[in-house]
């Protein structure tokens, strides 16, 4: 198969994981006009049944195992979204059976296998598509499109993400309570979006991290909360902070150049908006904020041949800067990143 397909042959996709994330991503999928779903994967009876149902996948097509699935089924393409200990294995096995890849976010728990699954997706002529959905939304592109592939410097930056986990610490019950499911606690699975953000909008280089997290556990791997200050190169610094136990979701990245600023907002996890405010101190109103969903963007990376939205690479940053987080929390001072990691040098900005 070359790298850029045919639409009119159609694109065979299987899905692995049928939780919130994964049934949001089968639908997208179900109703792609170019997409065949032809198979589902879930350890979970009853979620497989369900989705199946739901996206008229017939029993044979049914898999308890996802490497079952992948060697029973002709496929072009995988959709990962399964919980983040497994996304680093089953992407490299389906990059290793030739297939196209869009896996939720994280890339994995380590840096170390972020760092080796960069490498393969790169060395792929497959596509590999993170779901970091801020990539897709008007908004954000038109800001990196003022940052990143543009002429202007940030000068200060806020970020901040609050969600509602109390009931996980409380019970820990819950596979994101796992330390070889989830790896890490709200800021791994939730507050990562912030770092995301900040980092594809601006393009900027993190060289420095300084953080104060609370943790849930005495092996100091669930953080509740955590307050957190990135260098970059060049001197622009970003405050960050995130919460897993307050009662809303809320959300805002404010981001100031010698031009203004864009101030970008969400409530709860509907479409984040966001303004402009210009050298005057004057607001302008609000981008677009609906963008394409992220099996289109997927699907049409793969037939026109060209890099996706959100990228191995860019993925890899925000573990980098997730991780060194948690490490500057744990040791309680600042850390150097090519310090922590010093395969950094081997993939850069």
């Amino acid at each position: 198969m070359d790298k850029t397909m045919n639409p009119e042959d159609g694109l065979r996709v299987g899905l692995v994981g049928l939780g919130s994330l994964g049934i949001r991503l089968g639908r997208e999928f179900h109703s792609h006009p170019d997409v065949e779903l032809v198979a589902i994967a879930d350890v979970n009876d009853e979620s497989l049944a369900a989705a199946g149902r739901e996206l008229g996948i017939p029993n044979a097509s049914r898999y308890t195992s996802y490497r079952t699935m992948l060697d029973e089924t002709a496929l072009d393409a995988v959709g990962i979204a399964t919980p983040n200990g497994l996304h680093y294995d089953q992407a490299t096995t389906a990059l290793e059976s030739d297939l196209h890849v869009l896996c939720e976010k994280p890339l994995a728990t380590t840096v170390e296998d972020a760092h080796d699954l960069v490498n393969r997706a790169e060395k792929s002529d497959r596509v590999t598509m993170l779901g970091y959905q801020r990539h897709l939304n008007p908004a954000f592109v038109a800001a990196r499109e003022r940052w990143a592939l543009g002429d202007l410097e940030p000068t200060f930056i806020t970020g901040e993400i609050t969600h509602d986990w109390r009931h996980y610490y409380e019970e820990m019950t819950d596979w994101r309570m796992d330390p070889e499911l989830s790896g890490g606690g709200h800021l791994l699975n939730v507050g990562t979006h912030i770092i995301d953000a900040i980092l594809w909008t601006t393009g900027l280089t993190p060289t420095h991290v300084t953080a104060t997290v609370e943790f849930h556990d005495d092996d100091q791997l669930f953080d509740k909360q955590s307050s957190i200050i990135v260098e970059f190169d060049g001197g622009a610094v970003a405050n960050i902070a995130d919460t897993g136990i307050v009662p809303r979701t809320r959300e805002h990245i404010h981001i100031w150049d010698d031009d203004g600023a864009v101030y970008f907002e969400g409530r709860e996890w509907d479409e984040r908006t966001s303004y402009t405010i210009d050298a005057d101190g004057i607001e302008h109103d609000p981008y677009p904020s609906e963008g394409e969903s992220k099996a289109g963007a997927f699907v049409e990376s793969i037939f026109e041949g060209t890099k996706p939205p959100s990228t191995a690479r860019d993925a890899f940053w925000a573990t980098v800067v997730t991780m060194a987080a948690y490490e500057s929390g744990r040791r309680n001072e600042r850390v150097e990143l090519i310090d922590l990691y010093p395969s950094l040098a081997e993939v850069p900005r």
